[in-house]
């Protein structure tokens, strides 16, 4: 074993044991919860006993985690510049622990896109405005959202974003879904179109 994998052992071992405490659980409840016994546990926690791959997954699921949670090691790129689309007044910062999921700035101008316009997809979205104030057009509804205020969507609802007076600037996160969802309007409309809220 490397001085490396070493240091992995050891991590995944407290990690195993500060989630454990975390969640104010016994030895004996998590063993139980992980259908071990409470001294092969302990072993596993105190560095006695061999870290096994069926068992890390066992006690992840115990722990309500997941094992990639339960191995990952710090990285050097802990900080990342955006993606810049200045035609649109976008910047895209993808979310590496949660493929697919990415957090969005952008500066809006516009009304939101009339209701005919409008467009659903499976996913969701949340939002914060960092200045001015947002119009958010859930189907036939609209809703004021000011500076420090946040909403969040089923993006099934066709839903589209905006400003009334003035511009202002979000910051969206969307999953997976939504990020597709948006991608693929984006194509449907043609080159150029932004992927971002709003669309």
């Amino acid at each position: 074993m490397t001085q490396s994998d070493g240091d992995l052992d050891s991590l995944v071992r407290k990690r195993i044991r500060a989630v454990r405490v975390a969640q104010g659980w016994s030895l004996e409840e998590l063993a139980s919860r992980a259908n071990l016994s409470q001294s092969t546990l302990s072993r596993i926690e105190n560095g006695r006993r061999r870290l096994a791959l069926d068992q890390l997954v066992i006690l992840a699921r115990a722990l309500d985690t997941t094992l990639d949670q339960l191995v990952e090691t710090a990285t050097d790129d802990v900080v990342t510049s955006p993606m810049i689309d200045a035609r649109h007044g976008l910047m895209r910062w993808p979310i590496k622990g949660v493929p697919g999921m990415s957090v969005v700035r952008q500066r809006m101008t516009e009304p939101p896109d009339d209701p005919v316009r409008m467009r659903a997809h499976p996913g969701r979205e949340w939002l914060v405005v960092l200045s001015g104030t947002a119009i958010l057009a859930l189907g036939h509804r609209r809703f004021r959202v000011e500076t420090n205020q946040a909403a969040e969507f089923p993006t099934m609802l066709p839903h589209a974003i905006g400003t009334e007076t003035g511009p202002c600037e979000i910051l969206g996160i969307f999953d997976r879904d939504a990020r597709r969802g948006h991608q693929l309007d984006g194509r449907n409309k043609g080159a150029g179109e932004p992927d971002s809220p709003g669309t």
